[in-house]
């Protein structure tokens, strides 16, 4: 069971042991550099950095550490982590993309970097780690649902409005289609965009943004009416031993004229596609705030009240529950989510992540 001071700092950053410094690895100038950040000088390039996400991108957010404005911690012969900046501190996004046995040493690392950071999007082990280990809160931020491919069907109560939805779309004549060549997204996006309660702006980092500059193994798949475009679901790989072992649909937009059976309907047509190419299981990403009841000794009680009410009262910022909803219709498996924050009120820090989403 986890355990933590009643102070309202987890525990004092002092009190645990460095992991080995690993700093003989890299030579150092000694100018200024040596306060630099040292994934600075040692950067990888982009097709390392891909290799390390195509072993090691297990996670459902690891595609999404690529989007524009990312920074990168990079440890040699290792992995790394990705981060956003914001009012002098630094939001992790995902856990760190490397192999399971080097995540102690590479968040160590990163932490003698950044002392005042916070994790978001991060797995059960990862959040656990960061609790034992480095004495932060570990507190529950949502869940991700997993679709299991081999035992997947359209029957069972929860399922209905997705076969209603399938007839709607056979009705009105929806064809879908698999294709990179189609350029009406853009259009149908800033339509889509007008209808959102955000219409003036992208989300981001939480959610990677539409347009990423590196696609090639993005899976699209557009629905049409009598030829005109009406939806599309956009699919981002999941890796594991350089493999694709999932897609997670992070990109989905609808005619606003039109959207009845639509996003169902794309989903389970890139299920089936996936299942007749062998995949195993499809990952429908985060639910953003869908928390249990429990509330765990490693958790902020404080913290995770008031995302029970954001999930509430918070709709109009965001559609936590339309989400929730959708995904709970596929009747996947699902495993929680934390983010990890060293005081047990991280203010801040929640304020600057929904500032870096751009929710205000």
């Amino acid at each position: 069971m986890f355990m933590f001071n009643s102070s309202s700092k987890a525990l004092n950053s002092s009190n645990y042991i460095p992991a080995p410094n690993i700093a003989d690895a890299w030579v150092l100038h000694d100018s200024k550099e040596k306060t630099e950040n040292l994934s600075e000088a040692f950067a990888f390039s982009f097709e390392e950095r891909m290799t390390y996400i195509r072993k090691y991108g297990s996670h459902c957010m690891s595609f999404s550490t690529l989007q524009p404005g990312m920074k990168f911690f990079d440890v040699p012969d290792k992995g790394f982590i990705a981060y956003m900046q914001k009012w002098g501190s630094q939001m992790v996004l995902s856990d760190p993309v490397c192999h399971e046995k080097d995540r102690e040493l590479v968040i160590s690392e990163f932490l003698k970097k950044y002392k005042h950071t916070g994790f978001v999007q991060i797995t059960e082990p990862v959040a656990k780690l960061m609790h034992e280990r480095f004495g932060y809160y570990a507190t529950q931020f949502g869940i991700e649902t997993i679709v299991d491919l081999e035992t997947w069907d359209l029957s069972g109560k929860k399922k209905q409005i997705l076969r209603t939805s399938l007839n709607q779309s056979r009705k009105n004549g929806i064809v879908i289609r698999e294709c990179r060549e189609e350029t009406r997204h853009h259009e149908l996006s800033r339509q889509w965009m007008s209808t959102r309660k955000i219409k003036n702006r992208e989300i981001g980092f939480l959610i990677r943004p539409m347009v990423m500059e590196h696609e090639e193994e993005t899976r699209k798949f557009f629905a049409y009416h009598e030829d005109k475009l009406v939806g599309f679901v956009f699919f981002d790989p999941i890796y594991k031993d350089g493999k694709i072992i999932s897609y997670v649909p992070n990109i989905s937009r609808f005619s606003h004229s039109f959207r009845q059976g639509i996003f169902y309907s794309l989903l389970v047509y890139a299920m089936d596609t996936f299942k007749k190419e062998g995949l195993n299981e499809i990952n429908l990403g985060l639910s953003i705030l869908v928390l249990d009841e429990e509330d765990k000794q490693s958790e902020s009680w404080i913290l995770k009240n008031i995302e029970r009410l954001i999930f509430r009262y918070g709709n109009f910022i965001y559609n936590f529950k339309g989400i929730a909803f959708t995904k709970s219709r596929f009747n996947g498996k699902t495993n929680k989510f934390y983010s990890a924050h060293q005081w047990s009120l991280p203010a801040i820090k929640l304020i600057s992540m929904f500032k870096l989403s751009n929710v205000f």
